[in-house]
């Protein structure tokens, strides 16, 4: 076995240490027994007490929660759809359209949503609002997820359904459904992180009064970071974190079913 060069290694690992490094900081100084980010003075679980008293907070938890969990689902059945619709019609069309929201900038599929909302669907911007924009950017990733899964797949299995007198119906819930389903799972894992993450689309489409997590706490940084803003970045990452891990082992668990 080839030992790596000792620069390659460093490399390595002064980039990783750039990425975690500052997420680290934050988690440790939301354990920091100070208001003030300045120094480290001991460790107190206060913030945590403290964060879950707050209102304001918890509505902004909840917002963000149940704007995850529709838009997810929603995207999860569109964007198996989409897939579907990709990998079997193939229309030169389709893919422009239902990809075009993954690869725009968010602060320009933003706007154009804050437009469309206002001044076509002359919608009042809420929760309603929200939860379309961000319906709208979880289509995609659902869609490639699952494209990547049926274009692993035999088709001889769906010709042999119906060689057996299945109808489409019965060959996609009886066929297609089962072996493309840790595909729909996954891709309904990230829509609902993407969601639960997502600021900048959320910054214009959510109009006033509406409040989700990350909008909570860029209104609380502008004031100053303090440890409560730490606390609830810290809970935020771990939800993150799980939700990524869950969405990996589920990719893995897919790719070796189609091997």
């Amino acid at each position: 076995m080839r030992r790596l060069p000792l620069s390659l290694v460093l490399a390595a690992l002064a980039t990783y240490a750039f990425l975690y490094v500052p997420l680290a900081v934050v988690v440790a100084y939301s354990f920091n027994d100070s208001r003030l980010n300045a120094e480290w003075v001991g460790f107190t679980l206060d913030w945590y007490r403290l964060l879950f008293q707050d209102e304001e907070m918890l509505l902004a938890a909840r917002n963000s929660l149940l704007i995850a969990l529709v838009s997810s689902l929603a995207a999860t059945v569109l964007g198996t759809l989409a897939g579907l619709a990709m990998h079997r019609w193939r229309f030169p069309w389709l893919p422009f359209l239902v990809i075009t929201p993954v690869a725009m900038p968010e602060i320009l599929l933003g706007v154009s949503l804050l437009v469309f909302f206002i001044q076509v669907l002359h919608l009042t911007l809420g929760l309603l609002s929200v939860v379309l924009a961000h319906i709208t950017f979880s289509i995609g990733f659902v869609a490639i997820v699952v494209r990547a899964r049926l274009a692993g797949m035999d088709e001889s299995l769906f010709e042999a359904a119906r060689d057996l007198g299945a109808t489409p119906w019965q060959t996609f819930r009886l066929v297609t459904l089962p072996l493309i389903l840790p595909a729909v799972v996954a891709g309904g894992v990230m829509a609902f992180t993407l969601s639960i993450d997502d600021f900048v689309i959320t910054f214009f489409t959510a109009g006033v009064g509406v409040s989700t997590l990350p909008l909570q706490i860029y209104s609380m940084i502008k004031i100053a970071v303090t440890p409560e803003v730490n606390a609830v970045s810290t809970l935020l990452m771990l939800l993150t974190l799980v939700m990524v891990l869950l969405a990996a082992r589920l990719d893995k668990s897919f790719m070796r079913g189609g091997t």
